[in-house]
């Protein structure tokens, strides 16, 4: 039977609530049970699929092919378990989706509201799926106090009631800021955020205090007493020197054993192996390489943060520290001098996924620079796109090679998908369909070339499955012209139409994939795409 753990925040937004999840659900998985989280957003977007990444980060794509939040991200990297479509929910989608029944008359003539439809429709998505798991966590997006999030606070109050106390559990997530003029710690924004969320009817069971200082045992006492919690459901949450050492901390605060109380639950001690290990290599490491990233979204490190992530997770691999030089693209479009001095101190070259045409010339500008000064190089979906383009210009001879997605072209070397084969049958698109969810979406199997680079670094398979996020594709009818030029076709799909990885046997490494190998990186197991990147730049290092 389920239990379900309900997480709000409170005060303002970006207090971490994602990494709390993420964190708890590890502690528990490390004590022995079945976990799974979920995330409830309230904007009306039916998923972030169509945002900016400057308005919410990057999306994050799952295997059966959902564009969700990028906590979701989080999620997976610190459990293991695959998220779903079933685990990220929008205010958009839900309306949606009632509204389409309303008109299809499912709602016999009734007044249809947003209590009870919507709240139904809330707790049903929180219950769905649930019946082999010892916890879910719920991670309401947001902050308490704002308006859109209201149904999902309703409905958490009423599942609270009708699963009872014993079955659920509500954090609640706050900042206790530190005011230097006065040189100490106030607890009054906590207290109002906690007096706003249970005037909603929510009352909560354990509070986690973000603090950049120790909170003092006298206030860790006045928080409780004001804000109806036993005085050891007060956990504070101090910076962390990594997010891998959260979960770590969190366990010394009593955060999982105080969520086994609540329950009355038993189990034995968390065994964090894993995650002392995973600490230790990221504090540790015996050498650093320099990664360059040329991006158009670098302004915004959340635009990138599996990306980000991963690579740090190949240098664990390594046991080495990366660091990371978020480089905007357009700023190659200057000219060569301005390509040299930036990426020259690199050890290696990363260009990664995008949408649009702008800092395109910049990343193929990259690109010939990798391949002619033999930098390890690492293109995803469209840096693997922009490679293919830039060995078109440069080593086929096609001068006018382009890319539809940017415009018309004489020569398009990159264009728009039509058909495809997925799990549901073939796929079909036009330029004209809508933008939102009409992608290439989610996992896809992959043939590799028995010989190649690539089959060796994923350990001599032939087939594998990486997720996918996009529009356009490498057109199959250059290949003979592009292979000519040095760029081999090591991977296809399973029909041998889409072209999934090219490579440069000529070079220590080059390797462009049309899929996002960052989405299934852990830290506890490293994508070996971007453990091989950074081993290759190690070794670029120590050349140098």
């Amino acid at each position: 039977m389920a239990r379900y753990i309900f997480i709000t925040g409170g005060v303002v937004s970006s207090l971490g609530k994602g990494l709390m999840a993420a964190s708890l659900a590890a502690l528990l998985q490390a004590r022995g049970f079945k976990v799974r989280i979920r995330k409830f957003d309230p904007y009306l977007n039916v998923d972030p699929g169509t945002m900016s990444p400057y308005q919410h980060g990057e999306v994050y794509v799952t295997d059966d092919g959902a564009e969700t939040d990028l906590d979701l991200g989080h999620y997976e990297r610190f459990t293991g378990v695959s998220a779903r479509q079933a685990d990220n929910i929008t205010s958009g989608r839900i309306y949606r989706d009632i509204i389409t029944r309303e008109r299809r008359g499912d709602y016999l003539g009734a007044t249809v509201q947003v209590i009870p439809h919507v709240t139904d429709a809330i707790k049903q998505f929180a219950l769905d799926g649930t019946d082999d798991l010892d916890f879910v966590l719920c991670e309401i997006g947001g902050t308490v106090g704002d308006i859109e999030s209201l149904p999902f606070i309703e409905a958490l109050r009423q599942l609270r009631n009708e699963l009872g106390r014993d079955r659920t559990c509500s954090i609640h997530v706050t900042l206790v800021p530190y005011v230097s003029a006065a040189g100490e710690l106030k607890t009054k924004p906590t207290q109002h955020s906690v007096r706003e969320l249970t005037s909603l009817g929510v009352q909560p069971d354990l509070l986690l205090c973000r603090c950049e200082h120790p909170l003092p045992e006298n206030e860790r006492a006045k928080i409780a007493l004001f804000c109806n919690v036993r005085k050891q459901a007060v956990i504070q949450a101090l910076d962390a020197s990594s997010i891998y050492a959260v979960p770590l901390q969190y366990h010394a605060e009593g955060l999982d054993a105080e969520v086994l109380h609540h329950f009355g639950l038993d189990s034995p001690a968390p065994d964090l192996s894993r995650w002392e290990d995973i600490v230790d290599r990221y504090q540790n490491p015996e050498g650093e390489v320099t990664i360059g990233v040329v991006g158009k979204y670098v302004g915004l490190p959340d635009a990138y943060k599996s990306l980000n992530e991963a690579l740090v997770h190949g240098g664990m691999a390594n046991r080495v520290k990366v660091n990371i030089k978020w480089i905007d693209a357009e700023l190659f479009e200057a000219g060569d001098e301005e390509i040299v001095s930036r990426l020259e101190p690199m050890d290696g070259i990363l260009v990664p996924g995008g949408f649009g045409v702008r800092g395109t010339e910049g990343k193929i500008a990259s690109v010939r620079f990798a391949r002619e000064r033999k930098v390890p190089f690492f293109g995803i979906c469209l840096g693997m796109q922009m490679a293919c383009v830039e060995a078109a210009r440069n080593t086929a001879g096609i001068a006018g090679a382009g890319s539809t997605e940017f415009g018309e072209t004489s020569e398009p070397v990159v264009g728009i998908i039509t058909e495809w084969m997925s799990p549901e049958g073939l796929q079909k698109r036009g330029a004209d369909t809508d933008l939102g969810g009409t992608m290439r979406l989610g996992a896809y199997e992959a043939k590799l070339a028995g010989n190649s680079h690539v089959s060796a670094i994923y350990g001599g398979v032939t087939t594998i499955s990486e997720r996918h996020r996009h529009r356009y594709e490498v057109n199959g009818a250059y290949r003979t012209a592009l292979e000519a030029g040095g760029l081999v076709f090591s991977g296809m799909s399973p029909d041998g139409l889409l072209p999934e990885i090219v490579e440069r046997p000529d070079h220590p490494w080059f390797v462009g994939v049309q899929f996002h190998p960052e989405l299934k990186s852990r830290p506890f197991d490293p994508h070996p795409l971007f453990a091989g990147f950074i081993a290759a730049a190690l070794q670029q290092a120590r050349l140098v």
